[in-house]
């Protein structure tokens, strides 16, 4: 004879959530946030596709349908910003990616504590640094009378100063300088946290067996921090067209404006300078929609490598 059990399964739940009311309570204000400030404002998305005017609203702004993108895609300036926004998105992704990676392995190796913290909290200082600020940095260092330029004439490297900010060629090896320079000590604290998860036995047993410190960086170190590397590489692929904007902004001029110029930089001069709202949407749901399919496949590639990856 078969007995009979109750389905005690929603009582628990109600009973773990009276016990954590707390944490539910914390956990729902977050997710109010979240609903106001990232989904609500999806609604003004409409606007790429109505010749949107503040006086009318969204509610009676005439419907254009798909102008607004075919405009975007006809327009050689946008074709431009997407190639600029693109290169300096990849160049900052794999310069800042790895320079963290090797900073934080390097940054391992110091045996000495002391040393090793008071390099760690020299190297990310600059993360704190206002963009504002850094660009400043780098006009003072970078101008015809700046340091950059009196080193390299010491050393006979160049003859006559350089006006680095006229000359389209050395722009995006700026920005990813100044990105490299501002973020590598503050990305790598992740890396270090994972390294410092690595079991210190196996660090042991390589070196009774003779392996060098290269040997166990490339053994140990790096396949220990495998999986935070995918998880975070991932992460930064969706970020590949936030290339940024106020460094891009701040140090671009009228003589480099071809290379300078992104698609934050875009949106602002469409949707502010010009007042054209509904262009300056449709630029952004492009941004928005070209990093979700690029997350989408870079996970999906993960998922047939078998590394480790979002969903």
């Amino acid at each position: 004879m078969k007995r009979k059990t109750k389905a005690v399964g929603p009582r628990v739940t109600w009973k773990e959530i009276k016990r954590q009311k707390f944490l539910m309570i914390c956990a729902a204000l977050f997710v109010i946030y979240g609903i106001i400030f990232y989904y609500i404002p999806l609604g003004g998305w409409i606007m790429a596709f109505q010749n949107y005017k503040p006086r009318t609203g969204l509610l009676h702004s005439a419907f254009v349908g798909l102008d607004k993108f075919k405009f975007l895609f006809s327009d050689k300036t946008f074709l431009q910003v997407i190639r600029n926004t693109l290169a300096m998105g990849v160049l900052n992704l794999v310069t800042t990616f790895v320079m963290a990676i090797v900073f934080a392995i390097l940054l391992n190796e110091i045996k000495s504590v002391k040393g090793k913290k008071t390099v760690q909290t020299i190297s990310y200082l600059p993360h704190f640094l206002s963009w504002i600020i850094v660009t400043g940095i780098l006009h003072d260092a970078m101008s015809t009378n700046g340091i950059v330029n009196e080193v390299l004439q010491a050393l006979h490297i160049i003859d006559e100063p350089i006006n680095y900010f006229a000359h389209t060629k050395y722009f995006w090896a700026i920005v990813a300088f100044a990105n490299v320079w501002k973020e590598t000590g503050w990305n790598a604290i992740i890396y270090l946290s994972a390294i410092t998860s690595i079991d210190p036995s196996l660090y042991e047993a390589a070196s009774i067996d003779g392996a060098g410190r290269w040997a166990k960086i490339k053994n140990i170190t790096l396949p220990g921090i495998r999986p935070t590397i995918m998880i975070l590489l991932l992460m930064n692929v969706g970020n590949v067209l936030n290339a940024g904007f106020e460094v891009q902004y701040l140090l671009g001029n009228g003589l480099i404006k071809s290379v300078s110029d992104t698609i934050d930089i875009y949106v602002l001069t469409w949707g502010i300078s010009q007042n054209d709202y509904s262009l300056g949407t449709a630029a952004g749901i492009f941004k928005s929609v070209v990093a979700i399919v690029l997350i989408v496949i870079a996970n999906q590639i993960a998922k047939k490598t078998g590394d480790e990856r979002l969903f």
